[in-house]
């Protein structure tokens, strides 16, 4: 299978492997250029890669925070992988050890035993000298990681694991559009998923400046992309629409300021902003999203940007829940297929994190 280009980089490494505090303060004083995946094992159903597709036997650790993180929070949930792969959510805020599971009883993982991320980096590669990143799929047996290779793991999921999909999964990387996705994932991860980064962590004027019109033309041209169809590709939820959300969803929270992304904001983009809203209320979306830890993550972590560490109070959160009139235009949300079910109770997002 050939992946999206979205695959130049590694997913939170610009974060994750500068975490220090010294180095946090570094963000906005040196060029912005985004790691490769280091480990691209796949988990297919064949097991070529050594790693078979397994109920129960892998885990996915993500922070709600991370955008890359949280396309395959997304995946999983609407294809109903719960059950077969269990799923750990990081602290949003990272010491020099990176991520770590201080959100669980005793500040240990209750599944892997173990207190940072980085633990199941060492079990597979002892002294990697790149950065922690996620999504990561660990090995529960071995507590080895297998794979941080963000870009491939939410097509695995769609695609290897369809055996373990629950009924009425939707299929969100339908073979005969593939192409049409790939570039449309390619177009925008360029300008927009990666562009709201270089923007933000621009060290000079004329990167920044590049970056932001990058961001906001692709904003303009998916403004009117949208504006007569439901879905980025087709009818129906794809991977494409998965990838942009997770930039959409956090735009105004933390891009439109934080990262100097300010021409408008999504909610003033009357097709945008009742896209967003589409998916936020569509289940599998907007019940994965948690805006306190993507707040706290980005505000207080980059320090190199916000030095302060003040995390804005803002935005409202309620007008996420208000109508969108999306459904005037047709489409079919999960195609053939039906929603996913309630959130299991132990992956709920805390009140504080939503509408």
């Amino acid at each position: 299978m050939t992946r999206p280009a979205d695959s130049e980089g590694d997913p939170e490494t610009e974060t994750a492997s500068t975490s220090e505090p010294a180095a946090n303060a570094e963000y906005g004083s040196k060029p912005f250029k985004r790691s490769r995946s280091h480990f691209a094992d796949r988990i297919t159903a064949d097991g070529r890669d050594g790693w078979p597709v397994e109920a129960g036997r892998y885990r996915l650790v993500a922070s709600r925070a991370c955008p890359w993180a949280s396309r395959a929070v997304i995946s999983r949930r609407l294809l109903g992988l719960e059950d077969a792969l269990s799923l750990a959510i990081v602290d949003p805020i990272q010491d020099d050890r990176s991520w770590r599971f201080t959100l669980d009883p005793g500040g240990r993982d209750p599944v892997l035993g173990i207190r940072f991320l980085s633990e199941a980096y060492d079990a597979r590669e002892r002294d990697y000298p790149g950065g922690v990143s996620v999504p990561a799929i660990v090995d529960v047996p071995s507590g080895k990681l297998v794979t941080n290779d963000f870009q491939q793991i939410t097509l695995d999921l769609a695609t290897e694991w369809s055996a373990l999909h629950r009924p009425g999964a939707p299929d969100l990387y339908p073979e005969a559009r593939r192409a049409e996705i790939d570039e449309v994932i390619a177009d925008n991860y360029r300008d927009l998923n990666n562009g709201v980064y270089r923007a933000g962590f621009a060290a000079q004027q004329s990167e920044y400046e590049d970056a932001y019109r990058d961001v906001f033309r692709r904003l303009d041209l998916l403004s009117e992309r949208l504006a007569q169809r439901r879905y980025l590709v087709g009818d129906t939820i794809t991977e494409a629409d998965i990838r942009l959300f997770t930039t959409l969803v956090r735009f105004d929270a933390v891009y439109h300021g934080h990262f100097k992304c300010n021409r408008f904001k999504l909610a003033e983009d009357p097709v945008l902003w009742s896209y967003t809203k589409d998916l936020y209320q569509t289940p599998g979306f907007g019940d994965t999203v948690d805006f306190h830890h993507i707040k706290q993550h980005y505000y207080r972590v980059h320090t190199g940007i916000n030095p302060t560490g003040i995390v804005p109070l803002g935005p409202d959160l309620a007008s996420w829940l208000t109508p969108h009139y999306r459904e005037e235009l047709g489409g079919r949300p999960f195609g053939d297929g039906t929603p996913p079910g309630p959130v299991p109770p132990s992956e709920e997002v805390p009140a504080t994190g939503r509408p």
